[in-house]
């Protein structure tokens, strides 16, 4: 079957083997803090210099991560389904820019980016590399100490989200590739794009909390099945 519009949906899992942490990790970045106290507004809100130095740690990390063969082969798939006339939309919940590293382009990213930085005040959004401290001034507005990373924290709406549902109202197929299933809204879209008729598959380190959604499944390295399932997709 020939596929004309294709929806990717990408979490932790396809970033790992590139060094980048997870929720799941025993010893990592994760469990050396509070989530409550850095990834919610309320934190930020107690302790911005907390909340800074746990992203500027993590920006650190990212831009000295490379894209794995997962990440190559989905910027594969989208090259050569534009080529087919056919629509790609890879939707991440990854902070991440590994995916452009790769060569993606229709990226939607739905938690943010460790690369951007967003403004309380003004709502200025843009391109953010290097660490942010308290005193840190909107290169918009010029007010100080209400710029912050621009990410969707905890008990914040997701970007993108209309989007998001549009394109998976489309699709003719709907792939989960390293997500645990268990971090709404995006846990849903397996049964929205089933709902449209979709074939869905899930590509995974194990099963994920909503595995029994998919039709299809194979599971293993996301770095050595996500590049499997592509050239058998393509072929």
């Amino acid at each position: 079957m020939a596929y004309t519009n294709i929806v990717v949906l990408t979490g932790a899992g396809i970033s790992a083997e590139s060094g980048l942490g997870t929720f799941r990790d025993v010893d990592g970045l994760w469990t050396k803090y509070d989530l409550n106290d850095v990834c919610t507004p309320e934190g930020f809100a107690r302790n911005p210099q907390l909340v800074f130095d746990f992203y500027n740690t993590r920006r650190s990390h990212m831009l000295e991560a490379k894209a794995n063969p997962a990440h190559f082969a989905l910027a594969k798939l989208e090259e050569h389904l534009t080529t087919k006339k056919a629509e790609f939309t890879l939707v991440t919940q990854n902070v991440d820019n590994l995916h452009e590293q790769a060569g993606s382009k229709n990226v939607v990213h739905m938690h943010g980016e460790l690369t951007s930085a967003l403004c309380a005040v003004c709502g200025y959004r843009g391109e953010w590399l290097v660490d942010m401290e308290p005193g840190t001034a909107c290169p918009q507005c010029a007010h100080e100490g209400l710029i912050r990373p621009d990410i969707v924290w905890f008990g914040e709406i997701p970007y993108h989200m209309e989007r998001i549902y549009d394109a998976i109202a489309r699709a003719d197929m709907f792939v989960s590739i390293g997500t645990s299933g268990n971090v709404y809204p995006a846990a849903m879209f397996v049964e929205e794009a089933g709902r449209y008729g979709a074939v869905t598959v899930e590509l995974n380190l194990e099963p994920s909390e909503n595995a029994t959604a998919f039709s299809q499944a194979q599971y293993g390295k996301a770095s050595e099945i996500v590049p499997d399932w592509v050239e058998k997709l393509i072929s």
